[in-house]
This record gives C-alpha cells, structure tokens and sequence, in this order.
C-alpha cells in the first residue's frame, strides 16, 4: 500500500470537473484508491463522494493506493495534482 498527501492547488478547489478528472484518472486502474481528509476516506474512482469532500484550494487531501498496479495509479495522481487537476491555479 502507497500512502502519500497531494495538495489542491487549483482555484476552484475539488469542484465537479475537477473531480471528474480525479475519478476518470482513478478508474483507470485496479488498485483500490482512497482519498480524503481529516481521516475520513472515501472511494476516488467516485466523484459524489470527491464532491463530498468539500476540499477547496490549498486543502491537503490524504490518497491511498493498493493493489497490483498501486505504483502506476499514485504516479498518475500525483502528475494530476502537478498539473493543477488540469485547470489555472
């Protein structure tokens, strides 16, 4: 299992597209991935449950990545943060 923290550095935070950028990207893998904050993770090939989260800019969200493919999902997720969840800072 991969535990890392990505920050949203995006101005709108994890708003509806950005959360279906998370969750297209998260489906793309087998591995179960968690995402969350103040303990509380939630299931991120969801974007409902991403949406619920309520995490705005600057908000530190904590992942987990585990099974087979864990490795390739946490370098995918975290070029996704890199890049802004593809949207202007």
């Amino acid at each position: 299992m991969i535990e890392t923290q990505l920050t949203i550095s995006n101005k709108f935070g994890l708003h509806a597209r950005a959360a279906a950028k998370l969750a297209s990207t998260a489906k793309g893998f087998h591995c179960a991935i968690r995402a969350g904050k103040d303990g509380k993770l939630v299931d991120a090939k969801s974007v409902m449950a991403l949406m619920m989260l309520a995490a705005s800019q600057g908000t530190e969200l904590q992942f987990q990545f585990d099974g087979s493919d864990e490795r390739g999902a946490h370098q995918a997720v975290s070029a996704l943060f890199g890049s802004a969840l593809g949207e202007p800072e």
